[in-house]
């Protein structure tokens, strides 16, 4: 009789690799990886604490769902779902650095922006976990969603009609973006809206927010997809390319600066030769007029930037010097009157 062979053991499982140091890393170095390469996670993060805080509002309002939060490539919340993309850089603060010197900020970087996102974004599931556009009131209020989205529209500074929560009257922008606004409002702890825009005509809009959301408390979803679109843990992409890619959207076809216009701004060598030159100005000045001028016409610090950059360019090119103290201002505005310009009309420059 043959011997019994010996039983073969079961292999064990392989252990997961570790995390990369990601702080170790230079940014050469992390654009070369991919992003699923970065074994990125919400848990142990200050994203985890600024979900559970979000959970605790809606708990609050009475609320019985709880939005499946995850790290994508963007804000962002798929049609007809229940989940909540937050960019995978704010899971790492080396992650974040590079976000910064990439795009020149960090959307959601600080805890009120990340919570002012999270309620919006939040205004967008609930929307589709109970289908609410539908509803004939709320097609009246805040328009068809038949509407075409669209990175430039008229927005109205001053109009009473829309709730004012993130920057760049996003509420103005798509009837679905009006309502995730007016959620966010709803949802902000210790506001007290009713006072804030007491006369306004958004008032009727988180007015009927309120109710609506009054006689759905406790109740169970309608919908709840949990799809997930561009999930981090999946993308293969490296981030030069991610980089790439969002650059790219940002980076308009810009216009060629008119001599006089500079001129306007500035006084050519001869003139003025004892003067500082301009381009030098523009680069000592860089970061305090890209912060202005991004904050108060919307337009992202990148897309701002190589304005500023083909400006400075162009005055070096030129030999221009300062023509008064004020120049600063000056530039400034002629900035936010190009960027204006494109918000209004898609185009930094009229033909």
């Amino acid at each position: 009789m043959d011997a019994e062979e010996p039983t073969k053991k079961p292999a064990l499982p392989r252990a997961p690799d570790p995390p990369p140091d990601l702080e170790s890393m230079s940014d050469d170095e992390l654009l070369r990886m991919r992003i699923c390469d970065l074994k990125l996670k919400i848990a142990g993060t200050e994203l985890e604490s600024r979900i559970e805080k979000l959970d605790a509002e809606l708990a609050a309002k009475g609320i019985a769902i709880k939005p499946i939060c995850y790290l994508g490539d963007e804000w962002f919340c798929p049609e007809g779902s229940a989940t909540i993309a937050i960019p995978f850089y704010l899971a790492h603060p080396r992650l974040k650095k590079l976000e910064e010197r990439m795009m020149m900020e960090v959307e959601g970087g600080t805890e009120t922006w990340c919570m002012r996102l999270l309620r919006h974004e939040m205004g967008h599931v609930l929307n589709h976990a109970y289908l609410m556009a539908k509803d004939k009131r709320w097609q009246k209020l805040f328009g068809p969603t038949s509407l075409e989205y669209s990175e430039s529209y008229r927005a109205r500074p001053y109009s009473r009609r829309f709730v004012r929560h993130l920057d760049d009257y996003y509420a103005q922008s798509h009837p679905e973006e009006d309502f995730a606004e007016t959620v966010a409002i709803w949802l902000t702890p210790d506001l007290e809206w009713r006072q804030q825009y007491r006369d306004w005509k958004a008032l009727e809009k988180i007015e009927y927010v309120d109710g609506i959301m009054q006689k759905l408390a406790g109740t169970p979803p309608l919908v709840f997809s949990r799809a997930k679109i561009s999930d981090a843990s999946r993308l293969r992409s490296k981030l030069e390319a991610h980089y790439k890619r969002r650059r790219r959207t940002y980076a308009q076809e810009f216009p060629d600066f008119f001599d006089a216009d500079l001129k306007k701004l500035f006084v050519g060598a001869t003139a003025s030769p004892d003067s500082e030159r301009a381009a030098v100005f523009l680069r000592r000045t860089n970061k305090s007029i890209l912060s202005a001028v991004s904050t108060w016409t919307g337009e992202p610090k990148f897309t701002i930037n190589r304005l500023l950059r083909a400006l400075t360019e162009r005055c070096a090119e030129l030999d221009l010097r300062l023509k008064t103290e004020s120049a600063g201002v000056e530039i400034a505005a002629y900035l936010a009157t190009l960027a204006s310009h494109y918000r209004l009309t898609g185009r930094f420059k009229g033909p």
